[in-house]
């Protein structure tokens, strides 16, 4: 395989999702904006809901989707260092989960510094534990699949 198409192929992905976290942690993305698509939604389906209840759907929301673009994210680094090849299954390794979780939370911890500079977003050093807890979730999952796999093989 070539260089490019190496790097189209492992980390044009990565970077592509890398910018569309930064993106997400813009003034765009901010709570006040999300409640604007999630709140009506919430009302039309239950028009006599408490604000209260309405906030704290959008504040899950919100928090799943923490959750989730770094649980991608978390996928997308340990293809980089893995960079796995068809037909050559590669035994799991702690060290690549390691280092992967560390480029997650630095990035997390990247991403929360970045929101200090953005009027209508606040950093919160809990943001950064949810998103590293969805990275070590995914690497939970890759590990359960690896060691399922492993053992219906033999």
């Amino acid at each position: 395989m070539s260089k490019f198409a190496g790097f189209v192929k492992y980390w044009l992905p990565l970077l592509v999702w890398m910018a569309v976290i930064f993106a997400a942690s813009s003034d765009t993305r901010s709570f006040q904006h999300s409640s604007r698509i999630i709140a009506p939604l919430l009302r039309w389906l239950f028009p006599h809901i408490a604000d209260k209840t309405v906030d704290l759907a959008v504040f899950i929301a919100r928090k799943c989707a923490h959750v989730t673009e770094y649980a991608v994210f978390a996928l997308l680094v340990w293809r980089v260092l893995r960079k796995p090849a068809r037909g050559e299954p590669r035994p799991w390794d702690w060290r690549q989960a390691g280092l992967t979780l560390l480029i997650v939370f630095l990035y997390a911890a990247g991403d929360e510094f970045h929101q200090r500079f953005v009027p209508t977003r606040t950093p919160r050093v809990h943001d950064v534990v949810i998103d590293t807890l969805g990275g070590a979730a995914a690497l939970l999952a890759l590990r359960i699949i690896h060691f399922r796999q492993r053992h219906l093989e033999t």
